[in-house]
């Protein structure tokens, strides 16, 4: 479990390397890290000859590291199917119809009436398109 969690930093490290590197190379418009002159440390081909090869090994060992991270993963997780157990029955409860007019249980009595539409006194009465419901 030491190795897993020692492997993960490692790999969040490279990662955040890989990042880093990628953001420095130069593009169309120049690179973050630059725009320095070709006096200073490194002149622009060989910065550039090194931060594509650091490139390609970051990456090389990202994806290697993501492989042996998955492989450590699900060797750490074993699962077991039985196939002789069986799933259990799920049923819903079943409950006795309702007395009308039983008092323990609310709107028994009144729950049709609750639930039926109220006549609309704004409706125009006498609408030969709009039948009446009776």
């Amino acid at each position: 479990m030491f190795l897993f969690q020692f492997l993960l930093v490692v790999h969040f490290v490279i990662a955040l390397a890989l990042v880093t590197v990628v953001l420095m190379q130069r593009s169309e418009g120049g690179g973050l890290g630059m725009g320095g002159s070709p006096a200073g440390l490194m002149s622009a081909r060989g910065a550039a000859d090194f931060l594509t090869r650091a490139t390609s090994i970051l990456g090389g060992l990202f994806i290697a590291l993501s492989i042996l991270l998955a492989v450590l993963a699900a060797q750490g997780k074993s699962v077991k199917v039985d196939a002789s157990a069986k799933p259990a029955a799920v049923t819903a409860p079943v409950q006795a119809p309702v007395a009308p007019g039983d008092p323990n249980v609310p709107f028994a009595s009144g729950a049709r009436s609750a639930l039926q539409s109220a006549p609309n006194s704004a409706a125009p009465v006498g609408n030969s398109a709009v039948p009446l419901a009776q």
